[in-house]
């Protein structure tokens, strides 16, 4: 496996699933710095997180203050970058869409772990589906973070 000095995690908005899993990692402890980004495939203007998913993530001790939603560039993906989406049409968006993006580095985080279900999105659901997709993101974010450790 390839050592990774940045991860993006890449969604639609940029700042619900995405923003949660770059939070969960942060909380994580790996073994070689790793520069941890969100961005989002249709970000029109920068917006704070989901409140719904900020109060979970500040439930379980994460705080982001200051985020704001970012769309993906080109010069996000550098080399040494992993890309890892929510499901698998943003994958293949990422890979079609950006003249940067290596297969190689661009996958579904839940494939990509080794995981069966890709990670739902709860926008407009009430806040246990947030919740639910917290607890998902965590136990796919402890496989990457046991990857990423192992990887030596």
């Amino acid at each position: 496996m390839m050592e990774y000095n940045k991860i993006i995690f890449v969604s639609q908005s940029g700042n619900c699933r995405e923003a949660m899993a770059a939070g969960i990692l942060g909380d994580f402890t790996l073994k070689h710095p790793v520069e941890i980004l969100c961005r989002g495939l249709v970000v029109q203007f920068p917006e704070p997180m989901n409140r719904k998913a900020e109060a979970v993530l500040i439930s379980n001790g994460i705080e982001m203050p200051d985020f704001t939603s970012v769309p993906l560039a080109e010069s996000d993906l550098t080399e040494g970058t992993l890309v890892l989406t929510m499901e698998a049409g943003e994958c293949e968006k990422v890979i079609g869409q950006y003249e940067n993006a290596k297969l190689a580095d661009v996958s579904v985080l839940t494939k990509y772990v080794g995981d069966e279900l890709e990670i739902l999105d709860p926008y407009g659901g009430a806040l246990p589906a947030y919740g639910l997709c917290y607890e998902t993101l965590r136990k796919s974010i402890k496989k990457l973070v046991n990857l990423l450790n192992e990887g030596e």
